[in-house]
This record gives C-alpha cells, structure tokens and sequence, in this order.
C-alpha cells in the first residue's frame, strides 16, 4: 500500500492467537498499528513484558494501541470490585508508558438497570453523585498515572450514550488524559444518535475503529455495507485520528484492505 497520511491499524483476532501472528499480518497487508484487546487472555496488564512487545514492534516494524476490557467498571458501587478495575488501568497505563503505546481505547460502561413496568432505571442514573465521585476517582487516577507522558485513554461509543453518561465523559475530558473514540460502525447501527455530541468535542477526537454496517448487522467488511466509508475516512484525516479496521476475521481484514488499497485517494 502507498505511504498513508493516516495510522492504520487492525485488531487482534481470535484466528492469530499470538502477538507474533498479528504482527505478521500486519506487516503483510502493510498497516501500522495492532490494537492489542486486552479481554483475551494472552493480554492481561500483569503478563505481557513490555519488552517482548517492543521486540516484536522492533522485528515487524508495527506500532500498537490497546483495547481495555469491555468489563471495565471502574465507578461500581462496590469500592472492592471499583478498585480492582481502576488498579487494572493503571496497570495498563504503566505497561503503555513503559512500551510507547500512545492510545487505550475503553468503553464506558451503564452499569446495572432495574426494568420497570414503564422503563429502565440505571442505577448510575439514580445514584447520580455518587457515580461522578466514583468518574472523578478514576479520572484523577489516570491522570496522575499518565503524568506527562503521551498516553491518552480514548472513551469509545457502543450502544448509545445516555445522559448521566455524557455527564462522566465530559467530565473525563477535563483531563488532558482522555479522549474520544468514533466506532463508525456502532454510530450507524444506532441511527448516529452520538455523532453530534462526539463532533462537538472534535478536538478531543483522535482514534476511530472502521468497519461497514447494514441496518443493525455490524463489523462488516469494507464495501459491504451501506456506509459511506470515504466520509470516515476523510473525518479521521480531519482530525489526526488513528484508524483501527476493526472487522473479526482475517479474511474480512483482507478484504478491507483489497478494498482500500483499490480506493489510496482516500488515504
């Protein structure tokens, strides 16, 4: 592929079991970065040696990112099981400073609803304040942790953003520490309803996991959906993000690189 003026990158995929495997691959189809998911066992912030990262970067010539676990629930009204996911990210945190790595990806989770018989009731919602105490914790957490070095920990839409949601991640971004993810994907299957919210703080954009979608199919190959993935591509150029193609398979990840490989203009 011709020189990029965007990062692109791939995830880890369950069919390349290992860091070497990924890289390999990643090399081949000329990308820059892997986002390491931190959900699969291999990846866990106590396990992997930084220096076997960096000799592996070294050998295959790529970069990484990394995905923290989706479990993460760092505001859990247990102050046990809120403080075990916190020290996990700041395990994360140590292990990209120590490696280079410039960008996490998380989610932000809703936590526990109850369904009532008219709606749902999430508890974050209910016990508003005491879940911003629990936001403010772990942002000033990882803001020490990251201190001035250049790691930014980037907040990721999933399923639609609700209100006392947006609240915790404009109060995340009142460190210098977080930033924002655009899942494309995500925000199409959920009729973009946190596109604008995202755009409004397009300053604090810098990461974008890429796939196509169709209807509510998601993590579709390049071209196979009904996305128009050139727009994508020119907001992440607009804004310096990182770009991860985020599709499941390895074929799927070839594809999408046949498919963009056919289109460089957009690069």
């Amino acid at each position: 592929m011709a020189q990029s003026t965007l990062k692109l990158g791939m995830p880890t995929l369950i069919e390349a079991p290992s860091l070497r495997v990924c890289a390999q691959l990643c090399k081949e189809l000329g990308l820059d970065f892997i986002e390491i998911n931190m959900n699969m066992p291999q990846y866990q912030p106590q396990t992997i040696d930084p220096a076997a990262l960096c000799a592996v970067a070294r050998r295959y010539g790529v970069g990484y990112t990394m995905h923290i676990d989706e479990n993460l629930n760092a505001c859990d009204f247990n102050k046990d099981v809120a403080q075990a996911y916190t020290r996990s990210v700041l395990q994360t945190i140590l292990l990209a400073r120590t490696a280079g790595i410039p960008t996490l990806n998380m989610h932000l989770s809703r936590g526990v609803h109850f369904t009532l018989p008219d709606r749902k009731v999430y508890l974050f919602d209910a016990y508003r304040e005491i879940y911003m105490d629990g936001i403010r914790r772990f942002r000033d957490a990882c803001t020490e942790a990251i201190g001035g070095d250049d790691v930014r920990i980037c907040l990721e839409n999933y399923n639609g953003y609700l209100g006392f949601q947006r609240e915790a991640i404009d109060l995340l971004l009142q460190s210098p520490a977080f930033g924002l993810t655009l899942d494309v994907g995500h925000n199409h299957v959920q009729r973009r309803q946190d596109e604008a919210f995202i755009l409004e703080r397009g300053e604090r954009l810098c990461h974008m996991h890429l796939h196509d979608a169709m209807g509510q199919r998601d993590h579709l190959s390049l071209g196979e959906g009904e996305m128009d993935i050139p727009a994508q591509l020119a907001l992440a150029k607009a804004h310096g993000c990182s770009v991860v193609v985020e599709v499941k398979t390895i074929a799927s990840l070839r594809d999408s690189i046949a498919w963009l490989r056919a289109r460089e203009k957009l690069l």
